[in-house]
């Protein structure tokens, strides 16, 4: 049985590599694309697949783990054409990877009695071999969001012991970035700071153990809950809102807030 859907799924697998082939072929829009001119939409199918993971929803995970594995087969295609390596070269180095960085199942290694934290710091062992890097920030992309590119980099800092002591001095480190912006007198001075102050607040939700990326998500989706609560409400008193004072909308702001949104 297990052969049979190992069959099947590499039947699917080449068929949609044959289908992207033909397409480069045949479609003159595929046909003209690089690797630069589609790089974003790789970006844009990872978020659409990370919103559905979050939503739970089956049917949209489906659709959009395609969408992103489409661009996998794109990307690799493309550079078929250009005879530099092609999905198959893909597909080697990541068996190889996963067989290289799971000794305890693929060698003889005896992991069993290791907790979670263990495995990882083995995990991030193996990576440190592979890579053979001249400083320990190097390998995180500099085009990761900008939140999750700051908690990496102080992670790695904090392996070495660059790291505060307690909460309490990254309060006093926040508060003096805030004072310090607060006295910026140009814009130059004043991106400087809000950039330190943003790094600071993001330390200080690391030491928390607070993901500041997904804690800036929910204040949007919150302020976007509001607003249009504000939206909904103005409607049905059929005003339109740049006809409504900002008194009046503060208190629909809080009324909002009250129940929850």
């Amino acid at each position: 049985m297990e052969k049979t859907e190992c069959r099947e799924e590499g039947r699917r697998f080449q068929e949609v590599v044959d289908i992207v082939k033909r397409l480069r072929r045949e479609c003159p829009w595929d046909r003209e694309q690089t690797n630069q001119s589609i790089k974003n939409n790789l970006i844009e199918e990872a978020y659409e697949l990370f919103e559905a993971i979050e939503s739970d929803d089956d049917k949209a995970m489906v659709e959009e783990l395609g969408d992103l594995l489409l661009q996998v087969v794109f990307h690799s295609q493309i550079k078929k054409d250009e005879g530099s390596f092609d999905i198959n070269d893909v597909l080697e180095n990541l068996k190889e990877k996963l067989i290289r960085r799971h000794p305890h199942v693929f060698g003889d290694v005896e992991y069993s009695q290791l907790e979670g934290e263990d495995h990882l710091k083995k995990w991030e062992a193996i990576k440190e071999k592979e890579k053979e890097r001249e400083s320990i920030l190097e390998g995180i992309p500099k085009r990761m969001p900008a939140l999750m590119r700051a908690v990496k980099v102080q992670k790695r800092m904090a392996k070495v012991g660059f790291d505060w002591e307690n909460p309490e001095d990254v309060w006093e480190k926040v508060m003096e970035e805030l004072n310090e912006l607060k006295n910026a007198k140009t814009d130059k001075e004043r991106e400087h700071e809000i950039g330190d102050l943003l790094i600071a607040v993001t330390n200080l939700a690391r030491v928390y153990g607070i993901d500041p990326e997904q804690a800036l998500h929910h204040s949007i989706d919150r302020t976007v809950n509001r607003f249009q609560y504000i939206e909904k409400k103005a409607k049905e008193k059929n005003k339109e809102l740049k006809e409504m004072k900002l008194d009046d909308m503060e208190q629909l702001w809080q009324e909002a807030k009250s129940k929850g949104l």
